[in-house]
């Protein structure tokens, strides 16, 4: 009998959903695009200030997790308990959660990934680094190769363990992400 995704431990997950990387597929711009169209109907209720692509999907010719990330900004007068609620209602599975900053997910199955799977950020306005870690790297391709290049060589060291894979990164996401902002100052305030 398998285990349900909520009982398994984190070796066990992430043995079922390892880290690999493909190619740039053009799908996901579209697939990207139908979940917005989906979210902003699902949430219309609710203060939102911006839905946005992010992540490596979201940048032309690099390689990627086949996981579209989506940063969904909602307004700071709104309940974040509220909106994780009908997020959950509209078929994500809360991965984690702060005070400020809830995270989902969909297209995880006991079986291992569906055809389609999303990571969704929930967050207050301004809290919007991958904006500009994305933004970055799209005007400056050898910046994505870079980038490219340590997510493949972490993606063999790490293919079991999402967490170190992922920490792996930190360094060089801030080292960035911190030059975007200072190029494209207030570009998402």
């Amino acid at each position: 009998m398998k285990k349900k995704l909520s009982e398994m431990t984190n070796e066990e997950l992430w043995e079922l959903f390892p880290i690999f990387l493909v190619n740039h597929k053009d799908e996901w711009e579209n697939n990207y695009k139908e979940e917005e169209k989906n979210l902003s109907i699902g949430l219309h209720s609710f203060l939102i200030r911006r839905i946005e692509h992010i992540g490596s999907t979201s940048i032309a010719k690099i390689w990627a997790k086949d996981i579209v990330d989506i940063l969904l900004e909602i307004e700071k007068e709104e309940s974040i308990e509220n909106i994780t609620e009908k997020i959950i209602s509209l078929g994500y599975r809360k991965m984690s959660s702060t005070e400020k900053r809830v995270s989902f997910n969909k297209g995880y199955t006991e079986s291992g990934f569906a055809e389609k799977v999303f990571h969704l950020h929930l967050r207050f306005a301004g809290d919007n680094d991958e904006l500009y870690f994305r933004d970055y790297l799209k005007e400056y391709p050898q910046a994505a190769k870079e980038y490219e290049e340590m997510k493949l060589s972490l993606a063999k060291k790490y293919q079991n363990n999402r967490d170190a894979y992922t920490d792996a990164k930190t360094e060089f996401i801030k080292k960035i992400t911190d030059l975007a902002k200072i190029k494209y100052i207030n570009k998402y305030e």
